[in-house]
């Protein structure tokens, strides 16, 4: 005798098993779908780093010392100047092609660097290392006096060697010079005395 009220409806197990595994399966692709489809939102790993602040430790930055930290594929230098080699600056005026940074203020000096060291700090020079000349990386040459492709009365600055262009301390390129205009300045601000942010300035 079979275990079924008289006049309930008879069940397709055969069906209802095909209708389950149809439906998990199509939960399951739902979910694999959705999941690339959201991540397309999210920027790359790669697309954060070219443009995201990069945070940097200056505190074992001792003077008259340079490093050197990349920020959106570009060197970022970070050079501590010493009391001689700040005061020398004002006296380099005659000399320079834009002494006061007036050039192009927007795209190579913000507000707070539109001063005779071109920093926030008078003794913390940041500037983007790339000539703008052709965009070579200039070199160092912060010892002062005669040297290869240098005047005699070299104070210290910085020596393209692609074309020859120089650039005092502050960045700022010297007259007659293939570079047009001075070093780059990024921006960046002090999260405290020894922590600088590179990229940007909100509290600048």
């Amino acid at each position: 005798m079979s275990d079924i009220p008289v006049g309930s409806p008879r069940v397709d197990t055969s069906k209802r098993t095909w209708l389950i595994a149809s439906g998990c399966a199509g939960a399951v692709g739902g979910v694999a779908t959705a999941i690339p489809f959201v991540s397309t939102f999210e920027p790359s790993e790669k697309a954060k780093a070219a443009g995201a602040p990069v945070e940097v430790d200056i505190g074992a930055l001792k003077v008259g010392e340079k490093m050197t930290v990349e920020w959106r594929g570009k060197p970022v230098w970070i050079l501590k100047r010493t009391p001689a080699q700040i005061a020398e600056l004002p006296k380099l005026d005659g000399q320079l092609a834009d002494p006061e940074s007036k050039r192009h203020q927007d795209e190579l000096t913000p507000k707070y660097a539109l001063n005779e060291h071109r920093s926030i700090k008078p003794d913390v020079l940041v500037v983007v290392g790339i000539c703008t000349h052709l965009g070579c990386s200039p070199t160092d040459r912060f010892q002062a006096g005669p040297q290869p492709s240098l005047p005699n009365d070299w104070e210290g600055g910085f020596l393209c060697p692609c074309h020859g262009s120089t650039f005092d301390l502050a960045g700022r390129v010297f007259k007659n010079k293939p570079a047009p205009d001075n070093l780059p300045v990024p921006p960046h601000m002090y999260l405290s005395d020894t922590r600088l942010l590179i990229g940007e300035d909100k509290k600048a």
